[in-house]
């Protein structure tokens, strides 16, 4: 499995047209091959947090390389975010309670 973490800051006046270009591309990640989940989360001090699980790295590189997500990244490097991190992991082992 390989996950994403994306860490981002928001510009203030960009908050509005930026939630719903996540909504359509959350909506397209869904229909991707491969993928499995994401997840997004704000905290107190504005930074939100996006994981999103795919099956493996060519499920993931496909991701990142449509037309429309690519789109989505320059808008977002050009008009949403002040700043960005974003890692790329392996998943080396997994545990659950209760297990799957």
């Amino acid at each position: 499995m390989i996950v994403t973490v994306f860490r981002s800051r928001v510009r203030p006046e960009a908050q509005q047209e930026y939630l719903q270009w996540v909504g359509r591309i959350a909506a397209l990640a869904k229909t991707m091959p491969g993928y499995i989940s994401h997840k997004g989360f704000a905290a107190e001090d504005g930074e939100r947090v996006t994981i999103v699980e795919f099956e493996s790295e060519e499920a993931q590189r496909a991701w990142r390389m449509h037309p429309e997500h690519a789109a989505a990244q320059k808008k977002g490097r050009q008009d949403f975010y002040s700043e960005y991190r974003l890692q790329i992991c392996s998943v080396l082992r997994e545990t659950a309670h209760p297990a799957k």
